[in-house]
């Protein structure tokens, strides 16, 4: 059997192509202005509407710039809404440097960790592979930011303003991925000459140390304490000085983050729903709690969001930002463009098919403030707080259709109040461990 490709098979192909006059129309305006704006769908934008039945007030859209903190700005979005409420502020903003420095020193602890646990695993085996492959990037996820904040607490923007470094991390990012995969190979050398597990340790410190000063250069040192001081919108001002992060996060936040519970729906035949899951070598903390999620079915996530958005509370959540979405008009919806009809082809994967396959996974992280509830309560529409500046969509706000929400969704944070007492068992069941390369391992950037 042949299995190359032919000249009667390119001819056949010319043939195929220019027998349909709308391919060669299709061909002139995708090569001239590119396959997005080209299938562009007018009848989605028209029924993606900025107007929601429970919407909530929020401060400035903030922007993470050239770097993948989404995760930490939508957590810091959601409980900046504690402190505005607290205070009557118009506007605020938490450090999201701050928690930067502090992930970035825990991944590195986490990374060398990691390789002194695998010392015995072959240098180019799979999970090896994986561990080098991005030793301390800027994703996260939920459970990984609240380590953070259980362990240094936070602090108002000002109290640790952005860098050039912390809005653009890509230069950082490089020098200390190159440093840490140098500690890792010093490493396993070393015990491959036989030095004992304790004086690696020891060795371990010092690259630690070498890293702290690397993030100062880069980001600044985090204060130890600060003096907390606004304007409220009746023109009140408010001072507290020499605060720790830790007690303004108690103090002006005060959320108890061991009572939110991480949702996902991975529709898939590996992950039966109803079971708490977590994920081999997936942290930041060391000694923080580990990732864990109750994977359930579509509706429950809908329900127990729109739950806690009707009590007055914002959600965190994770999806696949990328698929079927409008950047510039802030649009998330199945339709929104029609390259499937410009092509003349079909995309027929489920969702479950999609995870399985590599097609889709979490990428971004962001905040539901709002949403649609039709005559009889059923979603319709979802108001999206996002991170990237206050250009796209309405000054930063983005529409998901509900469409949207069944497909690409993976992931939803809620106050276990709002989800049954079965649901909660559930979750604090022993969770089925997943390997490193599971798709539900995936960070949010």
């Amino acid at each position: 059997m042949n299995q190359a490709i032919t000249t009667e098979n390119l001819n056949v192909f010319h043939e195929h192509f220019r027998s349909e006059k709308l391919y060669t129309a299709a061909m002139h305006a995708v090569t001239a202005n590119g396959l997005h704006a080209a299938s562009q769908n007018a009848e989605a934008k028209r029924s993606t509407r900025h107007t929601f039945s429970v919407s909530l007030d929020q401060g400035d859209i903030t922007d993470q710039k050239q770097s993948g903190r989404c995760w930490m700005f939508a957590a810091l979005n959601m409980f900046r809404f504690a402190v505005m409420k607290k205070l009557n502020l118009k506007s605020f903003e938490l450090s999201q440097n701050y928690t930067l420095f502090y992930d970035k020193l825990e991944k590195a602890n986490y990374f060398l960790e990691s390789i002194l646990e695998t010392l015995e695993e072959p240098t180019n085996g799979r999970l090896l592979s994986f561990l080098l492959g991005a030793p301390l990037n800027d994703g996260g996820q939920w459970d990984m930011l609240c380590n953070l904040v259980r362990k240094y607490g936070l602090v108002p923007k000002d109290a640790m303003p952005e860098t050039a470094v912390s809005s653009s991390t890509r230069e950082m990012n490089a020098c200390l991925t190159r440093k840490l995969r140098e500690d890792a190979c010093i490493l396993r050398k070393a015990y491959a000459q036989g030095i004992e597990k304790e004086e690696l340790a020891a060795r371990k410190e010092s690259m630690l140390d070498e890293v702290y000063r690397i993030l100062c250069i880069c980001l600044g040192e985090p204060p130890k304490t600060f003096d907390f001081e606004v304007w409220d919108e009746d023109k009140n001002f408010h001072r507290d000085c020499r605060l720790t992060p830790q007690e303004f996060y108690q103090k002006y936040i005060g959320i108890n983050l061991d009572d939110y519970v991480s949702l996902i729906n991975a529709p898939t035949a590996d992950k039966p729903y109803h079971k708490s899951y977590s994920v081999k070598f997936l942290g930041n903390v060391k000694e923080g709690h580990p990732v864990r999620y109750l994977n359930l079915e579509i509706d429950e996530l809908k329900k127990a969001a729109i739950a806690q958005m009707q009590d007055g509370s914002p959600v965190w959540f994770g999806c696949d930002v990328g698929k079927c979405s409008s950047r510039d008009d802030g649009i998330l919806d199945p339709d929104v463009c029609r390259t499937e009809d410009l092509l003349n082809i079909e995309y027929g994967m489920s969702k479950a098919d999609r995870l399985d396959y590599g097609e889709s996974l979490m990428t971004h992280a962001m905040v539901f403030q709002g949403v649609n509830l039709d005559k009889s309560g059923k979603p319709t529409r979802w108001r999206v707080e996002n991170s990237w500046g206050d250009a796209p969509g309405l000054k930063g706000y983005y529409v998901m259709s509900d469409a949207w929400f069944d497909e690409y969704m993976y992931q939803v944070v809620v106050h276990k109040k709002y989800l049954p007492e079965v649901f909660l068992k559930e979750y604090e069941s022993e969770p089925i461990l997943l390997e490193p390369w599971d798709p539900m391992g995936s960070l949010a950037l």
